[in-house]
């Protein structure tokens, strides 16, 4: 009310019970400069608190009728000619005239305070005016509290003669005056002489307006009194004061209720102690002076190790740690000062008194800091007009600094107190009883209280404090609430905290005074009715210093120090309002590029703020169409400081602003009048002014509501705020950002995909397998396809599988655009990643492809071939059978009872006859080392004749033999490659090569396990391999002689164990091998059919255990694969690479197995083979879920083939082979059903159709429970030896990824998807863990890459062509890498726990001395080392 020139109450009467209070304490938060006449030549002011200002005061009463409206007299008397203020309400202005219901008795004051123009000022001295309300004659308490407290009282009247009495009885050292007038009838000029005769008034004291005389006279005459009072009158009580004379009159004090005079009490204790603010600090504040700033100091150099110069940078850090240790220690060996035992004390009391301790101690400090303040700044402003003076402007603003003095020191100390508090032991009783002070902190944030973020006199925020009162906020609101964070960014006294406490109605401090350093949060709790359009629960608002501050001009980190605030602030705001004050203001530039800056870091992490330009002091209506110009140029300055930013953080593809976030120059600015209306100090607040700030609330609140991603909750917010400073403190914050929420973010984006990834394997293995089992049956009784031409069978299955491939491929990538749809756990921070796993979708396709393409054609090809030889077979079958017959009845016409014995001999007879009569031709052999060093040379053609003559110097027939031992040529090589050995400690070419061969072997044996026919897809497909590691490897150099001659031995070992594959092939489809197999069967049916036996049930077991059943325990063991993957991706460890990762680093730190790390460490790949084996055996051995499995197959495959009787049952068959011909085309989709055992089945067959169908029904019954028996007692290992698809290959390449390692530290690639631009490990080691060593030592080295890269060290190997290199360049040699800084300075404590635990025992493995471990190294524990582990993968 005082701010916007209204009176405010100074006595407040109640209508109920007639008392009156003094509104001691309303008014007492009010601060009022002004500029007194005799300061005008220094263009000084004054500046108080106006309880405490010796001000005199002049009241106005009324005294009985009188015709002249006081208060409307009073409006222009204090108004000059220029300025008009209805300051207090009067009846002739709007609403004025309603009946007076509460108002006789309130007694209202004003001020008026000078600027100091002779033209403009009133009175050239301040003034405080009181306007009593009412009849003084019904009102007397309240009249002789004024006479006693004024310099001077006006009593206007029109007759005086009744009420004479009361002006004479008053015993009061007021000046009194009489103010009549003579223009009204009831005015009588002898009652106002005789009463001016008996108060012994002069002349001089009666002011009358005259009949002639008009407003503008009148109060010009009372302007003159009043003026000659105050220069004269001794009488200047302070408001404070006036609190005794209420008190002998019998008035109420607002302040002397318990509550307040506990609180000012509790204030008084502590701010009565202050003499030397400077002293004052550093006996009761120790905490965060000097030595805060140290540890400020000490982090950024962690992170930034810009003095490391030539000392090794582990234990460079280790020594800085240990500097912050001793720091903490001496923070913790202060006892806590008695003022901080009071105020700890006192904020812990219920929460009215706290609220009132807590305003006190703000007006005491501020009364304190002003006066010692006022002389600095003259200072300061004398030293800043000489830009030489930078050492004494740094002392000016250390002392300024050091003298302000308010709330936020103490609340600042108590976060000292606590942090230093944390470095005891957790039992340590001082740590624990200052365990509650975050929950206290949380309690005044809740209560409206604002909350420090940036301490802005040592440029840091005090993280683990301020996180764990964040924490306890979260704790105490219900859980998962949401917030909104809105920001003001500008230049220092530009009026962002009016902005602010005009738009949401709260408190941030806009006293005088050294301005606000760092920034300050506060929360509001929004509204039900609210909720739901703005889709949060709180609002978080940040008040910032201002940027470009003079104080901090000519500091040589000042712009380092406005671009870190303004990166956190922007990076914790959904919207940032710029605030500009007038229009294109000479300093739009520096700000805007620290802006843009901001905005551009937080771009390129994910984050999407919106930003608001505010330009403040337009007043034109027609401000914006005038504007149009500006804007643009505004725009323009944008994309300029854009592409400035941009070149400094390497992020040169931002030409544009609108790069960087949506901006539309129309809606992006806003125009917002002065504050004041008129001059200062006696200008109202501009009502303009308010009404456009209302209309930016508004946007602000539509921008929120409409804002696309999910707004975070309390613990979020933590996160992100301690994200964001932790790569603050880093040079470079793109570079340096990682953010849990971010990690979060992409973590469950990488389940999803993963799933979407396995969805697609498993349906299109599924196709594919029954694609083979018709491309197995292609040609045979059990075949669907009207087709006999196996060329256009293929063709319309690959045609088939790239529809199939589509639709898949589709699928993935609708569910990725509905995956970045959503708005909940923030889809938005992870959106740069959209096209990489869009990307990785098409590689899959493609992947998929290539392999259905190849197990598509080699099946047809394969079974093409066998084609031929199912035909011979056949007719072979048909031979023997047309001799049996006619063997039959030749016996029977001998009619002679015949033996068995007899009926063998003759039986033997006829077959050796009808075997001489056949001629049986075998499967012509491929020539398999031709045709594998035809695929070699077709995959090495591109190579160059290097490599053909390299090719043609070896057979491939001669390669593979003994052990691959790779052999640099030549001196210089050779003298590389013993280099190369000595840094690694190991050789890298032979660890790649035995790991390439390692995966083409188990490749190889997969194949040979399936006991089919070689095909030349098979070589290429082991040629892909080698090609992919190869690529995957390039950190390896290599030549062409080592590729050559790799491939070469793999193809030679290959091409031997597909020669033998194929030959067994061969064999065990040899005709006459096949027939002579079958001889006892046909000899049994012989006898069977002579003797004319029922076959009925012999043959239903016959064809069920000799066709069916192995059909069946094939079709299990092709669908048991998908099962068993989908069991383990059950799994947390294998939802993705980077939990894989976790769960595996976790594993090897709580087994404690040296030989484990050394074979994680040398042969990662294998050694994840063998863990993923393990874990599936573990799943698995102890677990019924295999068993259950096989039997769900099972009993699918029993019900089809008893659907398939039953339907073959009800046709009308004419013979037995065409019933069992139709039971077998019914399974031809599922099951494989050998044409040999078919054909063996076939021959001789003189069952009945009904029995036989009857006795397969018992027999297919048999099969279920021997199946199932043998499915029970078969181990483990037996199943997973016939699986088709290996559950162990899945598994290895769903957590190997890109197979990608740390060309530094081998630490494996965690990026989702396969077709990542950048390849990322969340957590790195040392280097000396991977065998590099010094070679002037032959000592294991500490250094960590993700400390190398952000230091001025340099680093030299074969992709550097053998020259030293930045580590911070390191992108150039590695642009495909990301390596980032640790996520905190714990993170990587869990490789130094291991490298400082097994030191002796790696050196001794890789034939090296043990390093030199940092002191700090050495005391991580277990459980740190645990905890790292968790922080760096984003586990809580």
């Amino acid at each position: 009310m005082s701010m916007c020139q209204f009176s405010v109450p100074l006595l407040l009467p109640n209508c109920d019970t007639k008392q009156c209070t003094l509104m001691l304490w309303a008014i007492r938060d009010i601060v009022k400069k002004y500029r007194p006449q005799s300061l005008s030549e220094s263009k000084g002011f004054t500046e108080e608190r106006i309880v405490l200002s010796e001000i005199p005061m002049i009241s106005f009463v009324r005294l009985g009728e009188c015709s002249l409206s006081k208060s409307e007299i009073l409006n222009k008397f204090l108004s000059n000619s220029h300025q008009n203020y209805n300051i207090f309400v009067h009846k002739n202005m709007e609403c004025g005239d309603s009946p007076r219901r509460i108002s006789n008795g309130l007694t209202e004051i004003t001020w008026y305070l000078p600027c100091g123009s002779k033209n403009l000022d009133v009175f050239s001295q301040p003034v405080a005016v009181a306007n009593l309300r009412g009849d003084i004659a019904s009102i007397r308490t309240q009249c002789s509290f004024l006479c006693h407290t004024s310099a001077a009282v006006f009593v206007f009247s029109d007759n005086l003669d009744s009420e004479c009495s009361l002006l004479t009885n008053q015993n009061h050292k007021a000046q009194m005056f009489l103010v009549g007038n003579q223009q009204s009838k009831s005015f009588s000029l002898d009652a106002l002489k005789k009463v001016a005769t008996e108060l012994h008034l002069m002349n001089s004291n009666i002011i009358l307006k005259t009949e002639n005389m008009n407003d503008a006279d009148f109060v010009r005459i009372l302007r003159k009194k009043v003026s000659e009072v105050v220069e004269n009158s001794q009488m200047k009580m302070p408001i404070e004061q006036m609190a005794d004379i209420a008190h002998e009159l019998g008035i109420l004090v607002d302040e002397d209720s318990p509550e307040c005079q506990a609180g000012k009490q509790n204030a008084d204790a502590i701010t009565d102690e202050i003499q030397d603010i400077l002293k004052y600090k550093e006996e009761q504040l120790p905490l965060q002076g000097q030595i805060w700033k140290e540890l400020t100091s000490l982090e950024k150099e962690e992170f930034r190790l810009q003095k490391v110069g030539s000392e090794n940078i582990e234990k460079y850090k280790s020594d800085l740690q240990e500097q912050r240790k001793k720091l903490r220690k001496q923070q913790s060996s202060y006892e806590m000062s008695t003022a901080m035992t009071r105020f700890i004390d006192a904020i812990s009391n219920p929460g009215k008194e706290r609220c009132y301790f807590l305003k006190w101690m703000r007006m005491n400090l501020d009364n304190v800091s002003r006066l010692k303040l006022s002389g600095l700044r003259e200072q300061y402003k004398e030293k800043c007009k000489n830009s030489e003076n930078k050492e004494e402007i740094k002392e000016i603003d250390r002392q300024l600094s050091n003298s302000s003095l308010g709330t936020e020191h103490f609340f600042r100390e108590m976060g000292q107190i606590y942090e230093a508090s944390l470095s005891l032991p957790e039992t340590d009783p001082s740590r624990q009883q200052l365990q509650h002070l975050p929950k206290l902190c949380a309690k005044l944030l809740l209560d409206g209280f604002p909350l420090e973020l940036v301490d802005g006199d040592a440029s840091n925020i005090p993280l683990r404090w301020v996180s764990d009162v964040l924490s306890q906020l979260n704790d105490m609101v219900s859980p998962k609430r949401k917030i909104r964070v809105v920001t003001v960014l500008g230049v220092q006294s530009t009026g962002k905290s009016t902005l602010l406490n005009t738009m949401f109605e709260v408190q941030f401090a806009v006293s005088s005074g050294r301005c606000t350093r760092g920034a300050f949060m506060l929360l509001i709790k929004i509204n039900e009715d609210v909720k739901e359009a703005l889709k949060c629960d709180f609002m978080v608002i940040i008040d910032t210093e201002g940027l470009k501050s003079p104080e901090l001009a000519q500091l040589d980190n000042s712009f380092e120090h406005d671009n870190e605030l303004a990166t956190l602030v922007v990076g914790l705001s959904d919207i940032t309002i710029i605030n500009i004050a007038m229009e294109n203001s000479t300093e739009m530039k520096d700000i805007l590029q620290i802006v843009v800056h901001a905005f551009l870091r937080m771009k390129e992490v994910g984050k999407k703020p919106k930003c608001q330009f505010v330009h403040q002091n337009v007043s034109d209506v027609s401000a914006h169409e005038k504007n149009l110009r500006d804007r643009k140029l505004l725009l323009q300055q944008l994309n300029e400081m854009t592409q400035a930013a941009a070149k400094m953080e390497k992020k040169e593809e931002n030409k544009s602003f609108t790069d960087v976030m949506e901006y539309s120059p129309d809606t992006g600015n806003w125009y917002i009048p002065g504050l004041w209306n008129g001059n200062p100090p006696m200008a109202p607040v501009n009502a303009g002014y308010s009404e456009a700030v209302y209309e930016l609330k508004k946007n602000i609140f539509k921008l929120l509501g409409s804002c696309e991603s999910s707004a975070n909750n309390i613990l979020e917010f933590k996160e992100w705020m301690t994200s964001l400073w932790n790569a603050v403190k880093h040079e470079n914050f793109i570079f340096s950002f990682r953010n849990s929420l971010v990690a979060d973010a992409y973590m469950r984006l990488c389940t999803e995909f993963n799933k979407w990834e396995w969805e697609f394997r498993k349906n299109m293995y599924s196709w594919v397998t029954d694609a083979e089992t018709k491309i197995s049956n292609f040609g045979t009784v059990a075949a669907k396809s009207h087709t006999s031409d196996m060329r256009q069978f293929l063709t319309e299955l690959k045609s088939e599988a790239a529809t199939e491939l589509s639709k898949w491929e589709t699928e993935l990538l609708d569910n990725l655009t509905q995956y970045y749809k959503q708005t909940e756990g923030h889809v938005y921070l992870v959106e740069g990643y959209k096209e990489e796993f869009s990307n990785s979708a098409k590689s899959l396709r493609r992947e998929m492809k290539n392999c259905v393409v190849n197990q598509l054609t080699a099946a047809a090809d394969i079974r093409q071939g066998k084609r031929e030889l199912d035909r011979i077979k056949k007719n072979h079958t048909n031979e023997i059978e047309k001799a049996v017959c006619a063997l039959i009845d030749e016996c029977r016409n001998k009619k002679v009872q015949m033996t068995d014995k007899e009926l063998d001999k003759e039986f033997d007879k006829m077959w050796n006859e009808t075997l001489d009569k056949l001629t049986f031709s075998k499967i012509q052999p491929t020539d398999v080392f031709t045709r594998v060093e035809h695929c070699l040379r077709t995959n090495l053609s591109h190579k160059g004749s290097h490599a053909n003559e390299l090719l043609s110097q070896k057979r491939v027939r001669d390669c593979g033999v003994e052990p691959f031992k790779y052999k640099a040529e030549g001196l210089i090589k050779k003298a590389k490659h013993k280099a190369k050995m000595w840094w690694h400690g190991q050789d890298p070419v032979q660890e790649m090569a035995d790991s390439i061969i390692a995966a083409c072997t188990q490749f190889v044996t997969e194949k040979m396990e399936r006991k089919t026919n070689y095909h030349d897809t098979y070589i290429q497909e082991i040629l892909l391999i080698i090609d992919e590691s190869l690529q995957n490897n390039q950190s390896v150099k290599t030549d062409i002689e080592f590729e050559v001659s790799l491939k070469q031995h793999i193809c030679g070992f290959a091409a031997r164990h597909f020669e033998t594959m194929q030959e067994n092939f061969i064999q065990e489809n040899d005709p006459f091998r096949c027939l002579t197999k079958n001889k006892e069967r046909f000899c049994a049916d012989f006898k069977d059919v002579f003797h004319e036996r029922d076959q009925c049930q012999k043959k239903a077991e016959e064809f069920t255990y000799q066709c069916l059943k192995p059909a069946v325990e094939d079709f299990v063991y092709r669908s048991l694969g998908p099962n068993i993957v989908d069991e383990m991706l059950k799994c947390e460890e294998f939802s993705t690479r980077m939990s894989f990762q976790y769960s595996l680093l976790n594993d090897l730190l709580s087994e404690k197995n040296l030989q484990e790390y050394l074979r994680y460490s040398s042969s990662y790949e294998s050694y994840v083979k063998e863990r993923i084996m393990q874990q599936i055996e573990e799943r698995f051995l102890s677990s019924s879920a295999i068993f259950e499995f096989e039997d769900r197959h099972l009993q699918s495959s029993i019900s089809s083939i008893n659907d398939a009787i039953k339907k073959a049952k009800t046709g009308n068959r004419i013979n037995l082979k065409k019933f069992v011909e139709d039971i077998c085309k019914e399974l031809g989709d599922k099951l494989v059903i050998s044409q040999d055992a078919l054909g063996a089945f076939m021959i001789l067959n003189k069952a009945d159709q009904e029995q036989f169908a009857h006795w397969l029904t018992v027999s297919v019954k048999e099969m279920e429970e021997t199946l199932r028996e043998k499915f029970k007692k078969s181990t483990f290992a037996e199943k997973l030896k016939h699986l088709h698809m290996k559950p162990q290959n899945e598994l290895f390449t769903r957590v190997i990824g890109c197979g990608k390692q740390c060309p530094f530290c081998k630490m494996p690639c965690d990026a989702g998807g396969k077709e990542h631009c950048q390849h990322f490990a969340s957590l790195h080691r040392p280097n000396g863990l991977s065998s590099w060593v010094w070679t002037s030592t032959n000592k294991l080295a500490i250094d960590i890459c993700s400390s190398s890269v952000v230091s001025d060290r340099t680093f030299c190997c074969d992709a550097t062509n053998n020259e030293w290199h930045p580590y911070k360049d390191y992108k150039k040699i590695y642009p495909d890498w990301d390596i980032r800084p640790d996520v905190s300075l714990e993170a990587s404590d869990y490789w130094k726990y291991v490298m400082a635990t097994y030191n002796e025992e790696f050196a001794k493995a890789y034939g090296a001395k043990p390093a030199d471990i940092p002191e700090t190294w050495k005391q991580i524990t277990y459980q740190q080392a645990e905890a790292s582990l968790k922080e760096s993968f984003s586990i809580w």
